[in-house]
């Protein structure tokens, strides 16, 4: 496919956008800052300008495609790029940025007739995660029902692209996929960040105690872009197992007491439910924190 990525040189982009080339498609990085990658197009492009996003969209993405005998449409858009969290930026800048960009980029995508999107949206949808004080989720584990009424103004921006999004899908008819991203974690980070964690389960509360590993991202976005037909859709992305040692049951007695628990859940298994990215996409996440430090708790 050839794919027009937003955002390919932030955390997550700077290697779902590599990946994506690995698999044979021709990926473009749309972003203020180019990616530098031998296998991905650089284009500079401010997502907020809407004849910007639309031009960089409807042209060339190479040199090489100046040989073909017509200019090449893009099949897909993967939608990445945001300022990716509160105190960055003015609330008020990520706000725009995030609802601005993401517009132009549906809009542009919907009038040029391409017919897969996948955009980014968030954990924090679900209002924990940049809560003021504790914040604790209705039920677990949290699944894409759980109402998303978020407080603060990056998890607003949010919510307002699903809106955004559903709207263009029901205008045009497209497959439009938001994946409500957990906290990305690359792999270096495993043992640069993950030991307190597994000391302190409680640091980690804000993220539901969940994660998800950039290379199993890049194959979520792979799923979604194999996967049509399923219109608008929105997807947990997260790993199969916690970012910390205690047991599921542990983390519920001491985090989620009160709290509903809807269905048995696995010793390790994550309170960010994927069970909907399992069942439409076919997610499969591979990898694991307890693939580079060991488990404390495995003997007991």
């Amino acid at each position: 496919m050839r794919i027009f990525l937003t955002g390919g040189s932030g955390k997550a982009g700077r290697h779902v956008a590599p990946f994506l080339a690995e698999q044979g498609h021709q990926v473009t990085n749309a972003d203020l800052v180019p990616l530098g990658h031998p296998d991905v197009a650089d284009l500079r492009v401010d997502l907020t300008d809407a004849g910007q996003t639309y031009s960089a969209m409807a042209g060339l993405a190479t040199f090489g495609e100046l040989d073909l005998p017509e200019q090449p449409s893009y099949d897909a858009v993967v939608h990445l790029a945001a300022v990716p969290r509160i105190l960055l930026t003015p609330d008020s800048t990520a706000y725009e940025t995030n609802v601005l960009s993401t517009y132009h980029v549906l809009e542009a995508a919907t009038r040029l007739g391409v017919r897969k999107v996948v955009f980014a949206s968030s954990e924090t949808t679900y209002g924990v995660c940049f809560a003021q004080g504790e914040r604790k989720p209705l039920y677990v584990p949290v699944d894409e029902e759980h109402p998303t009424v978020p407080e603060d103004s990056y998890a607003m921006s949010k919510v307002a692209n699903e809106v955004t999004a559903r709207s263009f899908q029901a205008r045009t008819g497209a497959d439009v996929y938001g994946l409500r991203i957990n906290n990305v974690i690359e792999p270096h980070e495993y043992a640069e960040m993950f030991p307190p964690f597994l000391e302190d389960p409680a640091l980690r509360r804000r993220n539901i105690f969940a994660y998800i590993d950039v290379r199993d991202l890049g194959q979520m976005v792979q799923r979604c872009l194999e996967t049509d037909g399923l219109g608008y859709e929105v997807f947990n992305v997260a790993n199969a197992d916690m970012s910390v040692a205690a047991t599921t049951d542990e983390v519920r007695e001491r985090f989620y007491a009160g709290v509903e628990q809807r269905r048995a859940m696995g010793r390790d298994e994550t309170f960010y439910s994927i069970d909907k990215a399992r069942e439409l996409v076919g997610f499969d996440p591979r990898h694991s924190w307890r693939d580079v430090l060991a488990d404390p708790g495995a003997s007991s």
